[in-house]
């Protein structure tokens, strides 16, 4: 529902876990088989004398350090930025507003506008799930789901509690709701389940 770019953050995750399969793959290579471990020393001897060569050739001035050492710190400063860009597009589509009309034509012609907060509906659904005792944890967020805002209920309940029953609860809740407000609010309902609704034990009433 978020903005979150799923799609490149697999691309990525499966491109650095391969990455680093690949390296770990490589590093067990060397320290196990001497054969491989003595052509890597022989590859890898004139690869660094060429590029102190390289570093010598291309000095700022004489004593100096080189160049190519200032390339480098620009790919990273560049690398930095980027990852700072992908960080914060992560989670993105939140909206502070439920619902917003303009003066319409019944109204009584003055000139405003109403403005519904997104906190209306988190905090009233949100209060009224906590009061249940078959529910470990609860979230509710309002997104911007294609130009219109919705609401995101997260529920975690306990152990050996029918989902169906804690859906059908929500959706009254929910048409209550929207029956106070005047507004029908799309909501997606998410029911999770974890090693805390596994561990936690069921709290008796007496």
């Amino acid at each position: 529902m978020n903005g979150t770019p799923r799609g490149l953050n697999r691309a990525l995750l499966a491109i650095a876990g391969l990455v680093l399969a690949a390296l770990g793959t490589g590093l067990a290579v060397l320290a196990w088989v001497p054969a491989v471990a003595l052509r890597w020393q022989d590859w890898a001897g004139p690869q660094v004398a060429g590029l102190s060569a390289l570093a010598a050739r291309t000095r700022l001035a004489p004593g100096a350090g080189s160049w190519i050492w200032l390339v480098v710190a620009a790919c990273l400063l560049v690398l930095v930025i980027a990852m700072v860009a992908w960080v914060a597009n992560q989670g993105k589509g939140r909206t502070n507003i439920l619902f917003q009309r303009d003066g319409a034509a019944d109204d009584d012609g003055a000139a405003g506008t109403v403005v519904l907060s997104s906190a209306i509906a988190e905090q009233s659904l949100k209060a009224a799930l906590l009061e249940r005792g078959d529910l470990l944890g609860v979230s509710v967020t309002s997104y911007d789901f294609r130009g219109q805002a919705a609401v995101r209920v997260r529920v975690l309940p306990r152990q050996g509690v029918a989902p169906h029953e804690v859906a059908a609860d929500i959706a009254s809740l929910v048409e209550a709701m929207d029956t106070l407000l005047g507004v029908q609010v799309p909501v997606l309902l998410s029911l999770g389940s974890g090693p805390r609704s596994r561990f936690t034990k069921a709290e008796r009433v007496r």
